[in-house]
């Protein structure tokens, strides 16, 4: 109860009125759940299915791509389309409020949070869990603060059976906790703000007034950025969440060591991946009805994934691009077999065009438009100069050693990272009390003046 009060605390300050559209969508998704339980007609079953679906996916359809959908619309009918927020106009005359009705704000979350309530309704539906019966634990398994904004997207048959056992965290554990707190916050203020406030968001502000060299090494920046930043997020979340006495599934695996693309899907934002092909990809029909239904199947799914990510067509094209990479590497995958794909010169070849794949499709996902995208590639390609090489490295050789330590420890090998976290849970209790202090006032004198958010808030 108390952790439960605290989360919809923090929903309510983070969201302020969007707190009530939480509390909807979990008293929906609970009421619902029940009913498709209890039924025992499937019209009636799948009926609930479709109402959970429609409803949830309205609500998000409506925050989230209002101005997209009216966008395309004017720019195909070739007239104007003004948004109202109906929702707040319908607040305004019932309840005397006095909401903007000519913008319509995201709610922090949303996406998560639907996906999250959605993968439950869906697996009651096929018979793999049974509904929660009490309304308190469901909403405390929607609104669990440490990954309620930004993730991890926790499956019920996970997380809600934990609510019932009693508490408890070994030594072991609560030594990963705190190394993963400290381990987030160094990826977030030390790397991924750093590098992004003085370096990668000037180029993408305009990448003209930057050669090429400069344009590339802002896109491996990003590259390194995003990593940082919304790792650094799970690994906080999932550290809160362990010393509350609640184990979160890895959210990231080493992505940018993925010998390919589908291998980088099984690293990168695993709980999203992994939601998008257990209710996506094999509902389409996954990989089960021959070959050209897989490929279009794959596309589809990461078309949706992209624009799950934001209501632009930047997104779409970014999810089309893995999309057909998935599709292309099912295709040839059966003949990259023998000795040779074994051998450690074609996994280090490989692994590097895949991370140059997945940081080229990093350009449209950062670029705030089509057009600074297409600036960006141009000048990596056409205005390539190596006489900025040497007053580049002068000027910025801070954000490069930053970059370097990030990539170095990313490709560092597993058993190595398992040996330094282990050395850190050796160390005696008053000499990590130093350490932690120490880190934290290194990383005070680091951050910048303003609180940079997290990339994924805005998804």
């Amino acid at each position: 109860m108390f952790l439960l009060v605290c989360s919809l605390f923090f929903y309510y300050k983070s969201s302020g009125a969007f707190f009530t559209l939480l509390l909807f969508t979990t008293a929906l998704d609970f009421t619902l759940g029940k009913l498709i339980y209890g039924d025992r007609k499937k019209l009636r079953r799948q009926g609930y299915v479709v109402a959970c679906i429609v409803i949830n996916l309205s609500l998000l359809a409506y925050f989230k791509y209002t101005y997209f959908l009216a966008d395309l619309i004017s720019t195909y009918s070739g007239e104007k389309m003004t948004v109202t927020n109906w929702l707040a106009l319908w607040a305004n005359s019932l309840a005397g409020a006095s909401f903007q009705i000519d913008k319509i704000i995201l709610p922090v979350g949303i996406s998560f949070y639907t996906f999250q309530s959605l993968s439950y309704i869906v697996d009651i539906y096929r018979k793999e869990i049974q509904p929660v019966s009490n309304f308190l634990d469901y909403a405390f398994f929607v609104s669990f603060f440490p990954q309620l904004v930004a993730g991890p997207i926790v499956r019920a048959k996970d997380f809600i059976p934990q609510i019932s056992k009693p508490y408890n965290l070994t030594e072991l554990e609560f030594n990963a906790a705190i190394f993963l707190i400290i381990n987030g916050l160094i990826k977030k203020i030390a790397i991924a703000d750093y590098i992004s406030i003085n370096f990668v968001d000037r180029v993408f502000q305009n990448p003209l007034s930057f050669s090429g060299f400069e344009n590339l090494m802002a896109v491996y920046g990003y590259t390194i950025q995003i990593y940082c930043d919304f790792s650094g997020y799970t690994d906080m979340a999932i550290g809160l969440a362990l010393i509350l006495g609640f184990r979160l599934n890895i959210n990231f695996n080493s992505p940018y060591k993925a010998q390919n693309i589908a291998d980088f899907w099984r690293r990168w934002h695993i709980s999203l991946s992994t939601w998008l092909r257990d209710y996506l990809y094999i509902p389409l029909g996954g990989n089960k009805k021959g070959k050209a239904r897989t490929y279009l199947n794959l596309l589809i799914t990461m078309l949706l994934g992209g624009l799950w990510h934001g209501a632009s067509l930047r997104f779409v094209v970014w999810g089309g691009l893995h999309g057909a990479a998935l599709a292309f590497h099912r295709m040839v995958s059966p003949a990259l077999k023998g000795k040779f794909f074994e051998h450690a010169i074609w996994k280090f070849f490989a692994a590097l065009l895949t991370f140059h794949f997945v940081a080229w499709c990093w350009i449209y996902f950062r670029a705030g438009s089509f057009e600074v995208a297409q600036q960006v590639i141009n000048q990596i390609l056409f205005s390539w100069s190596n006489t900025v090489i040497l007053p580049f490295l002068q000027g910025f050789w801070k954000v490069m050693v930053l970059m370097f330590i990030g990539y170095a420890i990313h490709c560092l090998p597993e058993n190595f990272k398992v040996r330094y976290r282990n050395w850190f849970a050796w160390l005696p209790l008053p000499i990590k009390g130093v350490a932690i202090v120490v880190i934290i006032l290194l990383l005070y004198q680091v951050k910048n003046a303003e609180v940079q958010p997290f990339i994924y808030f805005q998804f």
